[in-house]
């Protein structure tokens, strides 16, 4: 309780935002019960979950690290940050409730131009991110644990590199290697048992940025064993997406998957 209260102090646009984000991302997993519009043979209303409570971590985070920087635009950061985000969940939404495709949808020409704009979005808050972390990098913190520091850091830079590997799905528009979307996945995540799957890499490096600092903060509590554990989270990241990109599944190699692969 005293981090949410705190979270409230330091950055009160952004733990409101978020708060926003986690009640839709609630309201959104509530529908999937009830709804019987699929994409790729799953509730439609799997992806606007996903996204509205990955933004909810995303901006509690950025709202606690943001606090430390000195000279600070944070309204700013704040503002560009809401509406980019927003405009993605609300797309989302409005395209699970149709049952159609928002992501990879290139079949009109509004489509495949509110799709280049979720992409140009989802850069800009990338990017602004990566500011953010060359400021922890450039700046002094002689308040801040220095394993603490070098978890936000890291943390960060992992991130960024892992939001930014999303473009090799929007590339092939598609999140399957070595097979079609829609096939077998994990419930709720929907990550494929069969075939390569990208978003795997994409989900764990993009939350290194709340976990290396909450590992560091109240497990490890060393610059060294952070500094460690955030080459072993990233080569973690490195890995499954090296092996999505060869075809392979991370939960379950079949000779099905095998035979496809090398037809």
């Amino acid at each position: 309780m005293d981090f949410i209260y705190n979270l409230k102090i330091r950055n009160e646009t952004l733990f409101n935002y978020g708060l926003i984000c986690l009640v839709f991302s609630i309201l959104f997993l509530v529908l999937s019960k009830f709804s019987t519009t699929q994409v790729y043979n799953v509730s439609s209303w799997y992806k606007p979950f996903k996204f509205a409570f990955s933004t909810f971590l995303f901006v509690w985070a950025m709202g606690w690290y943001c606090y430390y920087l000195p000279q600070f635009n944070i309204n700013l950061f704040n503002w560009s940050v809401i509406i980019l985000l927003s405009f993605e969940i609300i797309y989302i939404a409005i395209q699970a409730a149709k049952g159609q495709l928002s992501h990879f949808n290139i079949s009109t020409p509004v489509y495949a131009w509110l799709y280049s704009m979720m992409a140009i979005a989802a850069t800009l808050v990338t990017l602004y991110t990566a500011y953010v972390g060359i400021l922890f990098f450039t700046n002094e913190f002689p308040n801040l644990p220095k394993y603490y520091l070098w978890a936000i850091r890291l943390g960060i830079v992992i991130f960024v590199l892992f939001a930014f590997e999303g473009f090799v799905m929007g590339a092939k528009l598609t999140h399957t290697i070595g097979g079609v979307d829609g096939q077998e996945g994990i419930p709720l995540l929907n990550w494929s048992t069969k075939f390569g799957d990208p978003r795997i890499a994409h989900f764990i490096g993009m939350h290194a940025l709340q976990v290396l600092p909450l590992a560091s903060f109240y497990i490890f509590k060393n610059t060294k064993a952070t500094i460690v554990l955030s080459v072993i989270y990233g080569l973690l990241a490195v890995f499954t997406l090296l092996k999505a990109l060869q075809g392979k599944a991370l939960f379950n190699s079949n000779k099905q998957q095998h035979d496809v692969i090398n037809s």
